[in-house]
């Protein structure tokens, strides 16, 4: 063999050598990034996460009224497209009217900076009537501050998700998250806790919160509160009271407004017996409710 051919073989067999170890032998460590990333509210799926304010909170009704105030056309424009925004993934609907609205758009030109970071808008509810049901927004505000530089208005959205009640994320993919990017989007967790919520018709609530009795003979006196914990006015209707099963009195009932109670004190309301073993205290509504088994209250006497 001459020298020649010895070195080529030498050569040859280095070269599959270093192919070998290429292929083979790893030379760092390689890190791949999750391409499918998680856009729900909250980072952790194990631990259920408040996204509102306080819980259960809405507005009355899934038709929701705004009013834009003197905003440049840019901010209007994002404002609007946010409405549509919400409303194609959920049940609501936004419409827009002169006065008295339940969502007020206000802009801001300038930046503001807190913490160094630059504040892009506020928003959130200012008018809320908690009951035992729902925190019922009757008002919320957007401001607009910054310009958005995204295909998509997330400031707006973020804005108006607040007016609607939901807090902040910790998912930074979330378009709740504190600090706004144009990547950031809405989780379907959102939408799906909106039409929860506004799937509840618009009805009111009327109830007993608290009602105590004496007697004194024939004569009754008692102290009855009421409340509504509902969605809408009531309208005006009657409280009766039953006394061993035979009617006593009826007690006329005003409009209460959404989160209103009303305290009735009776005194001396004669009865027909004497001894009474039962009390009945009833609202008799004729309207829709959201509950009709807390419009009965039954008090045994005590002898």
């Amino acid at each position: 063999m001459g020298i020649k051919t010895f070195l080529s073989l030498i050569f040859i067999l280095f070269t599959v050598l270093l192919l070998v170890f290429y292929w083979f032998i790893p030379f760092k460590t390689i890190e791949f990034d999750v391409t499918s990333k998680n856009y729900n509210f909250s980072l952790n799926t194990s631990v259920k996460e408040t996204m509102q304010f306080y819980q259960n909170m809405r507005y009355p009704d899934s038709q929701i009224s705004y009013k834009i105030y003197d905003c440049p056309l840019q901010k209007k424009n994002d404002m609007e497209q946010a409405f549509e925004i919400i409303s194609s993934m959920s049940i609501l609907n936004f419409y827009s009217i002169n006065s008295d609205e339940e969502i007020s758009v206000t802009c801001e030109s300038g930046s503001r900076i807190e913490e160094g970071l630059f504040i892009a808008g506020e928003g959130g509810p200012t008018n809320i009537t908690k009951g035992e049901r729902f925190s019922v927004i009757l008002h919320g505000k957007v401001l607009l501050i910054r310009d958005s530089k995204c295909e998509r208005p997330n400031i707006a959205i973020h804005e108006l998700l607040h007016a609607l009640g939901f807090d902040h994320s910790n998912n930074p993919n979330n378009i709740m998250y504190p600090v706004s990017k144009c990547e950031q989007t809405i989780g379907e967790d959102i939408p799906q806790l909106i039409n929860e919520l506004y799937s509840i018709p618009t009805y009111s609530d009327l109830s007993f919160e608290n009602v105590s009795a004496v007697m004194h003979g024939r004569y009754l006196d008692a102290n009855i509160s009421i409340r509504n914990n509902g969605l809408k006015n009531s309208e005006k209707t009657e409280v009766l009271i039953y006394a061993d099963e035979k009617l006593v009195t009826e007690v006329e009932l005003d409009v209460l407004e959404i989160g209103y109670g009303r305290i009735i004190t009776l005194k001396n309301i004669r009865t027909k017996e004497i001894n009474v073993d039962k009390l009945e205290f009833f609202i008799n509504s004729s309207f829709d409710e959201l509950e009709k088994n807390n419009n009965r209250i039954v008090l045994e006497i005590k002898k």
